[in-house]
């Protein structure tokens, strides 16, 4: 189907990819039938490659994306990020209403009405919307070529085939993507294993229990999300919550408020634990695991959820083209994001960790730039994080922990304080938490900044709470740039009071001190 000469409208672009989801007809917008040479072939519409083909063509350049899904914009508004930000939001309100049940203007907490397959169903019957905008959007205002609902196959860094065409470009850029890693357990591929992706696709059920394994950031937050809509729910990790490999800088204070909430709501964690078989005669309806001091464990369930983490798209790749790969299947890059092989480019998730949407963006971008003759180089190794459970959980830079191995004299201010037993202070408290606030403390939230008392830099943030996400893209920036950010600097900001992280006003309580001290 070829729309190069059609103006296709929001409304028409719902239809076009609801009726192609399940048909192999190519979806065509190319400029000249798509003869001549691009500047870039990029393999993959996800985030990385959408990005950067739309920053290569604002500088001049030729783009072309190929995908093999009938849209743009990759898994994450398809089965990932968008659906985890609805499922979350979903546990935060569920929440309040338990706390809060037949108090104030609350009415009776009603548990039949909590229902992860209504939302699954919500997200299911509205997920084209976004998949609509993208496509109408990179067609008409970003005007980037593309051919979609057809695979792309590289034939060499200068040749790519896809639709029944080939394509001439000076470079090839493979944003391919991840997938779930399979359980390596007898059982792993019984109906009703579940992971982010076939969740979304292939709950048709009311689920009231169930096992996650994994202690990832996908394990936490769909674990809190299945416990608040009144799903039983136990998480098997080998490792601590929140201390796996890709999780960075979590301090250990805020990790233990958000563990301890976990299982004050409800949640079974097993920390230490390793799962060794699934069973079940219709799809999984059993969990054996090894306990910590190596125990049989055995778990009633309505499905396992995978939430062990994802492996990179490379295997196609390396095949057509001999790209390099690190130990976990990584398409191995530079700075630059240059593979191995010369004019051939790889961004997003098929470079590894951390797969996150800010990484995925820039190097898209910074591919773009390169390619386009603008050397310019992308270090993802130090970035601003979050996560979900019922809050919102931030950070970036060092953890307590890290900064005292690194620093002679650490200074921490912190809300709750140290001192001072969380139930008994109202704080750190702003929209989202007042109601918490005045009538259950505990429940409040927990932030900490940490600061070198020898340079007055501010050398990490940590939130859990509501509403201080976004204060942390532009933390990261200050914290990171050559001069730093100083905790007198930042008790120069103005805050828009109440503001949720309040460390504006504890710098402003410290920073007249010449020797810094804790708060």
């Amino acid at each position: 189907m070829d729309i190069a000469n059609s103006t296709v409208s929001m409304a028409e672009w719902n239809s076009l990819i609801e009726g192609h989801m399940n048909d192999d007809e190519p979806i065509t917008n190319l400029q000249d039938g798509g003869g001549g040479t691009y500047d870039a072939v990029f393999l993959g519409g996800g985030a990385a490659g959408r990005f950067g083909a739309a920053y290569m063509k604002a500088m001049g350049g030729r783009p072309l994306i190929i995908d093999r899904w009938p849209f743009l914009g990759g898994t994450c508004p398809h089965q990932a990020c968008v659906p985890h930000h609805l499922f979350s939001e979903s546990a935060a309100l569920l929440d309040r209403q338990r706390w809060f049940s037949d108090e104030l203007f609350f009415p009776p907490f009603d548990e039949s009405r909590a229902s992860i397959l209504d939302l699954v169903n919500l997200f299911r019957d509205g997920r084209v919307t976004a998949h609509a905008f993208m496509n109408w959007q990179t067609k008409e205002q970003l005007e980037v070529e593309y051919v979609v609902n057809a695979p792309g196959r590289a034939l060499d860094p200068h040749t790519v085939e896809a639709a029944g065409q080939t394509f001439d470009t000076r470079t090839v850029v493979i944003g391919l993507g991840a997938h779930q890693k399979p359980l390596a357990v007898p059982g792993y591929d019984l109906p009703r294993v579940f992971d982010w992706a076939t969740l979304v696709e292939d709950l048709d059920y009311e689920p009231r229990r169930c096992v996650i394994v994994g202690g990832s950031k996908v394990a936490v937050e769909y674990g809190a999300f299945f416990q608040a809509a009144g799903c039983q729910t136990t998480i098997l990790s080998r490792s601590p919550l929140l201390r796996t490999p890709n999780l960075h800088h979590v301090d250990e204070d805020i990790r233990r408020y958000v563990v301890d909430g976990m299982r004050e709501r409800g949640v079974e964690i097993i920390e230490g634990a390793q799962l060794t078989e699934i069973k079940g005669s219709d799809g999984a309806e059993r969990v054996i695991a090894t306990g910590p001091d190596g125990e049989t464990l055995e778990f009633e369930t309505d499905f396992v959820f995978n939430g062990t983490g994802e492996a990179p798209n490379s295997a196609e790749s390396k095949k057509w083209l001999g790209v390099a790969t690190g130990d976990n299947d990584e398409i191995l890059v530079d700075a630059s994001m240059r593979t191995s092989v010369e004019d051939v480019y790889a961004i997003g998730d098929i470079i590894g960790a951390p797969m996150e949407m800010f990484k995925a963006r820039k190097c898209g971008m910074t591919a773009a730039r390169n390619i386009m003759g603008e050397p310019i180089e992308f270090d993802f190794s130090e970035y601003p994080d979050f996560l979900h459970t019922t809050y919102e959980m931030s950070w970036v830079g060092l953890s307590e922990e890290e900064a005292r191995a690194a620093y002679d004299h650490v200074v921490v201010i912190q809300m709750p304080p140290k001192s001072v037993d969380h139930d008994d202070i109202p704080l750190p408290c702003a929209e989202g938490t007042m109601l918490y606030a005045f009538a259950k403390p505990g429940l409040s939230g927990f932030q900490k900044c940490v600061i070198d008392g020898e340079s007055r830099r501010i050398l990490g943030c940590h939130h859990v709470g509501y509403g201080a996400k976004d204060a942390f893209q532009y933390l990261d920036y200050l914290i990171h740039r050559p001069e730093g950010l100083t905790i007198d600097e930042m008790g120069q900001m103005n805050e828009l009071f109440l503001n949720p992280e309040h460390f504006i006003q504890l710098s402003r309580l410290r920073g007249g001190r010449k020797d810094l001290v804790d708060l």
